[in-house]
């Protein structure tokens, strides 16, 4: 049952997403390509940086760290244009990260495992042995049916039925708001026993790792002189994993449990970083329009 509601719900969210967007937000992107190349270097450099800055300051169990390096090393989570566009950020930026940085992960994914293992097996006490080559075509697939087609469906209707769009958005947002919500009170059950067993161990790491990765994200868009939308997006790129890719990768391809802890525990702290994240925003826009 999860198998089959978890795609279909992602997909609908992000067929709302896409019957929010137009093309010209996406020729935006593309006409600052500055930020688009930050936004990957700090999701594909920075965050596996800090994860590993991390472990080398806590010092975790070794398995529980090569499962924060598997985390670190996915690319961005599918929900995260969802709350880019909850938190009024640079929904189209978000997306387009999301898309780069999957295909990228083809070949940045195996590079960085192999390292993260080399580096922690030097202890001499991890031995894992890790296959020559990952599924490529299921995260392929993966993206392009769950992210892809249902945002171009949302686009699509979006351009040739606006008056329609505009009417069913509210509706359409309501309703995606209420499929979130579902998926992460389901991941939380689905995997209560891992993640009430690990919370105390894993939490507080999972969470620093994802304010960390969200603060990184924000300010190295506004150092760069990025707008707060921009910022917002790569903030929730950073932040967000793909932590069901890095649990498949622990249980499907590794067939290492132990490996699945932290994606499963991220899966929960990511989620409310992110929430609360959103809150902190809305709660500003508030109070400036008030003032």
């Amino acid at each position: 049952m999860v198998d089959v509601f978890l795609p279909l719900a992602l997909a609908f969210i992000m067929f709302s997403l896409g019957l929010s967007l137009r093309s010209d937000d996406f020729l935006r992107v593309f006409k600052a390509p500055k930020l688009l190349v930050l936004g990957l270097f700090g999701q594909l450099v920075l965050v596996p940086v800090i994860a590993a800055v991390l472990i080398a300051l806590f010092q975790p169990p070794l398995m529980i760290a090569l499962g924060l390096m598997v985390l670190a090393a996915c690319p961005g989570g599918a929900s995260s244009g969802f709350l880019t566009h909850l938190a009024r950020g640079n929904a189209a930026l978000s997306l387009m990260l999301s898309a780069i940085s999957s295909l990228l992960a083809l070949l940045s994914f195996p590079v960085l495992l192999h390292w993260s293992s080399d580096w922690l097996a030097a202890s001499d006490a991890l031995a894992v042995t890790l296959p020559a080559q990952l599924p490529l075509g299921k995260l392929v697939a993966s993206v392009l049916l769950v992210m892809t087609l249902p945002i171009l469906a949302g686009m699509g209707l979006h351009h040739r039925y606006p008056a329609w769009a505009a009417r069913w958005l509210p509706a359409v947002n309501r309703v995606a708001s209420g499929l979130f919500l579902l998926i992460v009170f389901g991941t939380f059950f689905a995997h209560r026993d891992t993640i009430t067993a690990n919370l105390l161990a894993v939490g507080p790491l999972a969470l620093l790792m994802n304010l960390l990765a969200m603060a990184v994200g924000y300010g190295l868009i506004r150092l760069a002189r990025g707008d707060s939308r921009a910022a917002l997006a790569v903030a929730m790129e950073c932040g967000l994993q793909n932590a069901g890719l890095g649990i498949y990768v622990a249980l499907g391809v590794l067939a290492l449990p132990a490996l699945a802890v932290p994606s499963v525990v991220y899966a929960l702290m990511m989620n409310l970083g992110a929430l609360g994240l959103v809150a902190w925003v809305r709660r500003r826009g508030a109070a400036a329009q008030a003032g």
